[in-house]
């Protein structure tokens, strides 16, 4: 495995179950492992070995799911017998709240204010232009008599 994380950096996360009380959404994601289309985003851990968090497999987002897994189960995994699992450097990726990793956030179908702002427009100018066309169609209606 390529950057596995430090005993220092696992011991500064949450231990297991120790989010229970926090909503999906808001938990922190402090770990991220990753391979060719594979995502392992990490809450939790017992300090050692057992994780827990968000798993995308394939790119499949609609199969993605919560759960367990373990440093013991990531570090052999190879693709063509030398691309390993990696773990994003703590200098580069921000512990983050789940709603705000964009994958997650997909897979889980959760919307942001903006993305609901940004549909929010998009829905008012379609209402406008089906409002203008019945307005049209009405006018050309009066006007033929």
């Amino acid at each position: 495995m390529w950057n596995e994380p430090t005993k220092e950096r696992l011991a500064k996360m949450p231990k297991l179950y120790a989010t229970e009380h926090i909503p999906t959404q808001d938990k922190e994601i402090h770990l991220h492992f990753f391979i060719g289309g594979c995502d392992w985003f990490i809450a939790e851990t017992d300090g050692e070995d057992i994780m827990f968090g968000f798993c995308i497999l394939n790119g499949d987002l609609e199969m993605a799911e919560w759960g367990y897994v373990s440093l013991s189960e990531l570090r052999p995994v190879k693709v063509s017998g030398w691309c390993e699992v990696d773990c994003e450097l703590e200098s580069i990726w921000k512990v983050r709240p789940a709603k705000d990793v964009e994958l997650i956030r997909k897979a889980c179908r959760w919307m942001l204010d903006d993305d609901l702002e940004v549909d929010m427009e998009a829905l008012m100018n379609q209402v406008t232009s089906d409002c203008n066309r019945v307005v049209d169609t009405h006018n050309r209606l009066v006007r033929q008599g």
